[in-house]
């Protein structure tokens, strides 16, 4: 199978990560989409980071009735910091028989010649990368002269997929300031936030 994997804190899970994941397991080049949780990013902070336990059980909720999309804790038993290359050695000697992609965001994209050993993945598998809005601080910091390189590279497939606005951060601070988040979660995502009283402080 032809596998793409998505990786995120899911802090929490919103539509717009579920419009790109199912965007993405609907192209005729890949078979499934697996949704791969980061308990640690090397780039982030992890401020308000829920348990890596709630994270991955709010993406099981959201993806529950399809069969494209599988949650992943691949990352869970790994060395942490976690690494994307040595979570793709771990998955091709787990699962020879899967050809992996990367799927990531431009924004992801602009700071990957900072990913340990970017230069191997590049060559390994390919990267599929959804479009992402730049922000004020990126055009100010001008972007990377191994960029364009990147961006021209074989294994990355530039896709058509929908421009999303939708952050984890903007849900937060929603629900922090007592403000609704209905339709930008599903439904069982947000009655579980509810029930389990998430990032009210």
């Amino acid at each position: 199978m032809r596998i793409g994997l998505y990786f995120g804190t899911y802090n929490p899970i919103h539509v717009g990560h579920l419009i790109i994941a199912n965007h993405m397991a609907e192209r005729d080049d890949m078979d499934q989409v697996w949704l791969v949780v980061t308990p640690q990013n090397p780039l982030k902070s992890n401020n308000n980071l829920l348990a890596d336990y709630h994270r991955l059980a709010l993406v099981k909720i959201a993806i529950d009735d399809n069969f494209n999309l599988r949650a992943s804790d691949v990352e869970f038993n790994l060395p942490k910091p976690s690494y994307t290359l040595d979570t793709l050695a771990h998955l091709r000697e787990q699962y020879p028989e899967h050809q992996f992609a990367l799927i990531m965001g431009e924004d992801n994209l602009r700071t990957f010649h900072k990913w340990k050993n970017y230069e191997v993945i590049l060559d390994r598998h390919q990267i599929y990368v959804y479009p992402r809005p730049i922000t004020l601080a990126e055009l100010n910091n001008q972007v990377a002269p191994t960029l364009s390189e990147i961006h021209n590279h074989k294994n990355v497939i530039i896709t058509d997929s929908p421009m999303m606005q939708i952050s984890s951060t903007i849900i937060r601070n929603n629900i922090q300031k007592g403000q609704s988040i209905q339709y930008l979660v599903t439904d069982p995502v947000r009655q579980y936030i509810d029930e389990m009283n998430f990032y009210r402080q």
